[in-house]
């Protein structure tokens, strides 16, 4: 019998509005970092294993200008491990705006004052709305994943003292017998969030983590299966994860007619800024109608009674899916009715 056991995570509030770009089911201050601080200590608790922040910075516009209030991801980490004792905790970071010698040596900070719980999402960048008002240019989209596997071969020489020094010659860096110390105990895991062909190949290649993105349950295996296979050319593992946007309720109705509000107050302007930059930049979200992409900001839609729920996130791991960052429309009242009634019965069933 398999010990294999499906990992619990939450995809954090650390920006405004989350997950939804609507104005149903609002809390204002979700983003803050006390807020945040009291999910992360409510995950850790019920036996969570993983935070994952949201890296942004500038909203989408329209009424609820959507993710326009963020804190960003490597301070937030330094607070939420400060306040955790076991959980782990990411960082997300945009290649274009960080040099990989400053975040190799603030991931080693973070990974020694929190005894190794800290990792890594690197995003090549995608959105013109943020970088163009910084002057930073976007190149085409195979350039910039590129651009992100000399990223992160420079990160991994910095985090393994056996390869130091190194030199480093490609078109964005030049590293001449590159050092740092302290080396983490153990390499930071890092992820990596795209779907289109150059992101699996890089995930595949160099990454510990691929965030997977599907419009439904049913259509996880295909893409996981894609990834081992990706992976394994390279002699390879890499571990899955995807985050559901969860919808409780005491039906499948109910919880039907949630889902219809959020939509049904969706920000239209938002939601078209949001659309425009993922088509023109991304190409991880081809697949997602608008309606699904307002409501869970691309996370796939997890709806019904708690068993109904216990059953997909189940549906999830048989199909090869390693860990859930769950997402609610109201994060405290949606993860204090996640352990109190799916929880308990994804224990009884072994998955976690």
């Amino acid at each position: 019998m398999s010990d294999r056991k499906l990992s619990l995570g939450l995809f954090m509030p650390n920006c405004s509005n989350m997950p939804s770009i609507s104005t149903a089911n609002v809390v204002a201050d979700q983003w803050t970092f006390e807020h945040n601080k009291q999910l992360a200590l409510m995950a850790e608790a019920a036996g969570f294993n993983y935070l994952f922040p949201v890296s942004r910075w500038r909203g989408f516009g329209g009424e609820t200008n959507f993710l326009g209030t963020s804190l960003e991801t490597l301070t937030w980490a330094t607070g939420i491990l400060a306040a955790t004792q076991r959980i782990n905790v990411f960082s997300t970071v945009h290649v274009p705006l960080f040099h990989p010698f400053v975040v190799a040596k603030m991931g080693a900070t973070l990974a020694h004052m929190s005894g190794n719980r800290w990792g890594l999402n690197v995003v090549s960048g995608w959105s013109e709305r943020e970088f163009g008002m910084m002057g930073v240019p976007l190149e085409e989209h195979q350039r910039r994943y590129e651009k992100t596997g000399a990223f992160i071969e420079i990160l991994q020489n910095l985090w393994h003292a056996e390869r130091q020094p190194f030199n480093h010659d490609s078109e964005w860096y030049r590293v001449r017998d590159g050092e740092a110390s302290p080396v983490p105990d153990k390499p930071p895991e890092i992820a990596n969030a795209g779907s289109s062909a150059d992101g699996r190949n890089l995930t595949a290649r160099l990454c510990d983590w691929a965030f997977v993105s599907t419009p439904s349950i049913e259509a996880v295996g295909d893409v996981v299966s894609d990834i081992r296979t990706r992976a394994a050319q390279y002699g390879r593992k890499v571990k899955t994860a995807i985050f559901p946007f969860v919808v409780m309720g005491e039906s499948k109705q109910a919880a039907e007619s949630t889902l219809e509000q959020i939509i049904a107050a969706k920000d239209d302007v938002a939601t078209k800024n949001w659309l425009h930059d993922l088509t023109a930049g991304s190409g991880s979200f081809d697949t997602f109608t608008e309606n699904m992409l307002a409501s869970s900001g691309g996370g796939v839609h997890v709806l019904g009674t708690a068993d109904a729920i216990a059953d997909q996130l189940e549906a999830a791991f048989a199909a090869g899916v390693d860990a859930v960052m769950l997402t609610f429309p109201r994060y405290m009242e949606g993860l204090q009715t996640f352990n109190n009634d799916v929880l308990p019965l994804l224990k009884q069933r072994g998955v976690v």
